[in-house]
């Protein structure tokens, strides 16, 4: 399989960490909210669409600032 290109890691990382977070908040918040309710798996798959479609515009533009947070107190590794 042939990999990206470096330059798509700004578009590439949000969306991954986005799509995990998301599927695990959403799913405890879903089991959460309704229990083990039968339809449970569509509420957490509609709850989880939702909350992606918001989290992923959200970290493009966010995660930047984190990093950048992060880098005042966090000594970076030496090449």
């Amino acid at each position: 399989m042939q990999k990206l290109s470096p330059r798509y890691n700004i578009i590439a990382m949000p969306l991954v960490l986005s799509g995990l977070m998301t599927i695990v908040v959403s799913g405890i918040s879903t089991l959460n909210a309704v229990g083990m309710a039968p339809d449970w798996h569509a509420l957490w798959f509609k709850a989880w669409l939702l909350s992606w479609a918001v989290a992923f515009p959200v970290m493009v533009f966010v995660l930047p600032i984190a990093r950048r947070t992060v880098a005042r107190f966090v000594e970076q590794p030496r090449a």
